[in-house]
């Protein structure tokens, strides 16, 4: 049969790795909270690369620190290329309709 998949949030995992760092013994943490073990070196690996920024949840990408602000840095060149853009097709149209182009 279909086995129903366990979501587990985020301070739950972060509680888990700190349990295991603090007790040594992973396998045991694991069997004790009913999750299997790799799951919990899983999670560890993921808490020691990324420390805070580890699991995200809800299909967010896990970043470092430095990869997030290169990615709102990203968005804002994004955005301020956008407005300039637009203000470049503004300033053509309202100086194409200003009565210097036009020929009378």
């Amino acid at each position: 049969m279909n086995q129903m998949r366990k979501k587990f949030d985020k301070e739950f995992k972060q509680k888990a790795v700190e349990l295991s760092y603090a007790r040594g013994n992973a396998s045991e943490i694991a069997e004790e909270l009913g999750i299997d073990r790799t799951l919990l070196y899983r999670w560890r690996k993921e808490f020691n690369q990324y420390k805070n920024n580890s699991f995200p949840g809800h299909g967010n990408p896990k970043m470092t620190d430095l990869e997030r602000e290169n990615a709102r840095l990203q968005k804002e060149l994004r955005e301020a290329k956008m407005e300039r853009d637009i203000l470049k097709k503004a300033i053509s149209i309202f100086s194409a309709s200003d009565g210097k182009s036009t020929s009378l």
